[in-house]
Parts: C-alpha cells; sequence; structure tokens
C-alpha cells in the first residue's frame, strides 16, 4: 500500500500507530507530500480529490480516503490474513464496536476542532481573526477531553477508540502545549502515560 504521509498530522499518525499494532508499517510505501489548506498539494488528488492526508491506494489499485477508511482497511486485511484469533482494532458488531466508534469520533472531532484553532492563528491575518470563533473551538476541546476522561478505555484489548484518544492527546502536547490538558484529569494523564509508551507510540510521534 502506498500512503501520502505529513509527519505533523493527527490523522496520519492514527493510520500509521494502527499499521505499528497490525504488523504492516514495513509494507506500507510511505509517499512524502505537502499538505495545505490553502495551497493544495497535486500529487495527493491522485489518491484523493480533496488534496488531503491520508490517502492511501492499495496493491489492487483501490484508492482510500480518510483515516478512519484507511485504519479498517487495515484491521479488515490483518483480519483476512491472520484469521479469527488475530488482534483487531475494530470489534464485531455489538456494544463494544459502537463504543470504539464512538470513542475515534469524539478523538476526530477533538482534533478538528484544535486544527480549526490553528488555521485561525497561523493562516489568517491577524486583524481579521475571530476570537469568538477560537474561543468556542476551545470550548469544544475541553469539552471533548474532559468526556475522555469520563469515559476512558480498558487497557485491554486495544481498539480503534483507544488509537484515537491517544493521538488526539499527543497532537495537543505537539501543537497545544498551554492548554495543559492533564490539569485535574490525572487519571487520564495516567492512562495516556501508559499507552503512549508503546512502540507504535514511539515510532509516530508527530515532528514539524
Amino acid at each position: 500500500m502506498s500512503l501520502f504521509w505529513a509527519p505533523a498530522s493527527p490523522f496520519v499518525r492514527k493510520v500509521m500507530v494502527c499499521a505499528h499494532e497490525l504488523g504492516f508499517a514495513d509494507r506500507i510505501d510511505i509517499l512524502e507530500s505537502a499538505a495545505n489548506p490553502i495551497e493544495r498539494d497535486a500529487r495527493i488528488q491522485e489518491f484523493n480529490p480533496l488534496a488531503k492526508v491520508p490517502a492511501a491506494r492499495t496493491s489492487d489499485g483501490t484508492v482510500l480516503y480518510d483515516s478512519r477508511v484507511i485504519c479498517e482497511y487495515l484491521d479488515t486485511l490483518k483480519a483476512s490474513e491472520s484469521g479469527p484469533e488475530a488482534l483487531l482494532l475494530f470489534p464485531p458488531a455489538g456494544p463494544k464496536r459502537w463504543t470504539a466508534l464512538r470513542r475515534q469520533a469524539l478523538a476526530d472531532g477533538l482534533v478538528d476542532a484544535a486544527l480549526l484553532v490553528r488555521y485561525e492563528i497561523l493562516l489568517r491575518p491577524e486583524n481579521l481573526r475571530w476570537p469568538a470563533w477560537i474561543e468556542k473551538q476551545r470550548e469544544k476541546i475541553v469539552d471533548a477531553v474532559d468526556d475522555m476522561l469520563a469515559d476512558l478505555p480498558a487497557p485491554e484489548p486495544l481498539d480503534i477508540g483507544t488509537v484515537s484518544y491517544a493521538c488526539a492527546l499527543g497532537w495537543l502536547d505537539f501543537r497545544f502545549p498551554d492548554l495543559d490538558w492533564r490539569s485535574g484529569r490525572t487519571p487520564l494523564a495516567a492512562w495516556y502515560a501508559s499507552y503512549e509508551a508503546r512502540p507504535a507510540m514511539i515510532a509516530t510521534q508527530p515532528r514539524s
């Protein structure tokens, strides 16, 4: 599989963490890109008309985007190659699956709100910035982290909800250290510290 990749993207990191956890990292051909919301990289459009990462092409030519689709594809590939006893990140149909998918949606929504704040501050001219918009997106981030605190995944079994939580919190550390999301949330901080030490997280740390 070929994957358009960006070293700072939390959504790319989610895909790569899944790839490491499932044992596929060495089978992914990484394609460097210059993904940017206002300077679109035409190379990525070969895989995704939105020119957003992550975007992938499988060995049979199928194109896949976004992170949710690619992560589930990798999980399905693991199941087809390794059988029912394999470690899978997407639980089968039932309550555990809906919980994992809901946690993924929460984490992705947190990152979406954080990206909007970053774009507003980084890309918009200072005299055109909208403080109320920034404030409301930050409120979403805080509310999402509070919900994570109230809904901590168990240490095992690992699933897509766990991966998504960890990648979202790691991106807050990377881009928004001033938010200090650990303050007053000791159980969540301890949960993250435990998962952050896994090889998949160490191998995929974001960088500028």
